[in-house]
C-alpha cells in the first residue's frame, strides 16, 4: 500500500476514534490476517497487544464467521467476549474492518458509523494515487437502547440483506442559511452562488445504493416565510427525519432554532423522529459567530424532554464537508430500524404462539442442536423476544446451555454430542451440508436418536444448510428414516436453509410452535 493511502487510513481511523469514544481499536486486515491499517487508543495497550488481539481472537473468529454465515460483500457480525465487544464489517470480498469496542457499549449506536467507515475504507483501497477522499467523520449520534445479550454468541447484522426503502426528510430553518444549497450539494454534487429564496416548498429526490439496499430519498426543502407557516404542518407529515439548519456566521438564525423545534413538536409531535441541528457554512471560519460547543449544548438541551434525540453537525454546502455523510448516516439508521420492525412483527407472532401454548399446558420446552457453540439462530431469535421477560441461565457451558423463564418456557441448546430430548416439546436441529455432496453419517444417527428418545406427539424440525449446486432430493434420500418414524408418532419436517437463514428460521419456528399448539 502506498504511503499516501497509509496516511489516509491513519487520518480516517483517528477521526473515527475521536467521534466514537467507546471504540478502543480499529483494524483493517485481509483474508490472510495481514494488517492493512490499524489504530488504537493510548490506553488500549501496546502495538504488540493489538497484533495479539488480531491473531488470537479476531482472525479465528473471522474464519468461523465466514464458515457459519453467508458472509458476502458488506456482511456484518458481532461477537461478545468478557472484555470486549467485536464488530466485523466486510469492506470487500478480501478485506475486513474489525472494531474492538468497550464491553458495555451499544452496537446499535456504533454500527451506522461502522458502515460509514467501511465505505470510506473501500474508497481508499480503490482510489487512484491523487484521489481526494473526505476523511472526516460527522460527530453526531443516535439513540440506542441496551438490551440483554448472550455472551460468546455471534450475531449477523442485516443491513446487507437487500431491500427497497423510501424516506422523507424535511429541511427547515431561517432564510439564507443554505438549506437549498445543502440539498443541491447532496443531490447534484454542486454548489450555486446564486441565492433564490424557496417559495413555500422545493422537493428534490435522490436515489442511491446502500450496501445492497436501494434508497429513495424525498428531500423537502421548506420555505421559511411566515405566510407559508399554515401549510408547513401538511409538509411535515410522514417525515422520517428533520434537519434544522442555521448559519454559523449569523447568530440570529441560531437563536431561531428553538422556534423551529417547537413548531415540529406542535405540528407532528412524533416521539421517535431524529432531529439534526445543522450549523452550515463551516468553511467561513473567520466569520463564525457560533462555536461548535454551543451547537452541541443546544442539541443536548432540546433532547431533554423533547420529541426525539437531537444531534448536532456542522457542514459546508460550498465544500461538501459532512453533507453526504449526514444524509447517509440517517439513512443507515432508518434502514436498520426498518429491518428491526420487520423482525419485531415476526417476534410478535412467535410470542403469541409461545404464550398460547404455555397458557394451555403450563410449560413449554424447546431444544436446539447445532454443530457450533457460536451459532444457534433458533436460540438467539427466541432469547431476543423481550416480551417473554428475563430468563435465568441455569447452565451456560460451551456444549450445553439451559435458560429458564418465569412463564414456564425452557430453552436448551446442545452440540451434537448430547442428545437429551426426553422432556422436549419441540426440537430444532441444524446441519451444515454446504459444499458437501453427501450427508455425514453421524447426522442420520443423531436424527434417529432424537426420534427414539423424544415423546410421541412432539415436533422435530431438521434444517439443512446447502449450496445451490447440491441436490436436495438426494440428501433427503440419504437420511432415509421412514422406518423409525413408522414406529413412533412424531411430527418431523426437513427444510432447506439458504442465504436469508434468519428469516427462514423465523418461518420454521412458527411452523414448529403452531404444530406443538395443535398437538396440545
Amino acid at each position: 500500500m502506498t504511503t499516501n493511502k497509509t496516511q489516509m487510513f491513519k487520518s480516517l481511523i483517528n477521526n473515527f476514534l475521536q467521534v466514537n469514544e467507546e471504540v478502543e481499536a480499529v483494524i483493517v486486515s485481509d483474508e490472510d490476517g495481514f494488517i492493512i491499517a490499524a489504530e488504537k487508543r493510548e490506553d488500549f495497550g501496546t502495538s504488540e497487544e493489538l497484533i495479539s488481539v488480531l491473531t488470537t481472537i479476531i482472525n479465528p473468529l473471522l474464519e468461523r464467521i465466514r464458515s457459519e454465515f453467508t458472509f458476502k460483500k458488506f456482511g456484518t457480525a458481532s461477537f461478545d467476549t468478557d472484555e470486549h465487544r467485536l464488530l466485523f464489517l466486510l469492506i470487500d470480498e478480501k478485506t475486513t474492518l474489525s472494531l474492538v469496542i468497550d464491553s458495555l457499549a451499544s452496537i446499535d449506536k456504533i454500527l451506522p458509523y461502522g458502515y460509514l467507515l467501511a465505505e470510506k475504507a473501500a474508497q481508499i483501497l480503490g482510489a487512484e494515487e491523487d484521489a481526494l477522499i473526505q476523511l472526516a467523520i460527522p460527530s453526531f449520534e443516535y439513540e440506542a437502547q441496551n438490551a440483554e445479550r448472550l455472551k460468546n454468541q455471534i450475531y449477523q447484522m442485516r443491513l446487507d440483506s437487500g431491500g427497497l426503502y423510501r424516506f422523507k426528510f424535511i429541511i427547515i430553518g431561517e432564510h439564507e442559511v443554505g438549506k437549498t444549497s445543502l440539498v443541491r450539494r447532496f443531490v447534484e454534487k454542486k454548489f450555486s452562488q446564486d441565492y433564490r429564496a424557496t417559495i413555500g416548498l422545493n422537493i428534490l429526490s435522490h436515489h442511491f445504493e446502500l450496501y445492497g439496499n436501494e434508497i429513495n430519498l424525498s428531500l423537502w426543502d421548506i420555505g421559511a416565510q411566515q405566510y407559508f407557516k399554515r401549510f408547513r404542518k401538511t409538509y411535515y407529515l410522514g417525515a422520517q427525519a428533520g434537519f434544522i439548519v442555521f448559519d454559523l456566521t449569523n447568530r440570529e438564525t441560531y437563536d431561531k432554532i428553538k422556534g423551529w423545534f417547537d413548531e415540529l413538536e406542535d405540528f407532528i409531535g412524533k416521539k421517535d423522529l431524529p432531529i439534526v441541528i445543522v450549523g452550515n457554512k463551516s468553511d467561513l471560519e473567520d466569520q463564525r459567530v457560533v462555536n461548535y460547543q454551543e451547537g452541541v449544548t443546544l442539541a443536548n438541551e432540546l433532547s431533554e424532554g423533547g420529541i426525539s434525540r437531537v444531534s448536532y453537525i456542522e457542514t459546508s454546502a460550498l465544500t461538501g464537508e459532512n453533507v453526504e455523510d449526514a444524509f447517509s448516516l440517517i439513512s443507515y439508521h432508518y434502514v436498520m430500524k426498518s429491518k428491526e420492525r420487520e423482525e419485531l412483527k415476526l417476534k410478535e407472532g412467535l410470542y403469541a404462539e409461545i404464550d398460547e401454548i404455555i397458557k394451555a399446558k403450563g410449560k413449554l420446552t424447546l431444544n436446539f442442536y447445532s454443530e457450533s457453540p457460536y451459532w444457534s439462530p433458533g436460540l438467539q431469535i427466541i432469547t431476543e423476544i423481550e416480551k417473554l421477560g428475563p430468563y435465568k441461565k441455569v447452565k451456560n457451558e460451551r456444549d450445553e446451555k439451559l435458560y429458564y423463564y418465569e412463564s414456564g418456557l425452557v430453552l436448551k441448546n446442545y452440540l451434537y454430542d448430547i442428545i437429551d430430548v426426553s422432556n422436549s416439546d419441540g426440537v430444532l436441529c441444524i446441519f451444515d451440508a454446504r459444499k458437501k455432496e453427501h450427508i455425514d453419517p453421524k447426522w442420520k444417527e443423531n436424527v434417529i436418536k432424537i426420534i427414539e428418545n423424544i415423546q410421541e406427539n412432539k415436533v422435530v424440525l431438521i434444517g439443512v444448510r446447502i449450496s445451490e449446486s447440491i441436490n436436495w432430493s438426494q440428501l433427503m434420500e440419504e437420511f432415509n428414516i421412514n422406518e423409525y418414524l413408522e414406529k413412533k408418532m412424531v411430527s418431523l419436517l426437513f427444510f432447506k436453509i439458504g442465504d436469508e437463514y434468519r428469516l427462514e428460521i423465523y418461518d420454521e419456528l412458527q411452523v414448529m410452535l403452531n404444530s406443538i399448539k395443535n398437538l396440545v
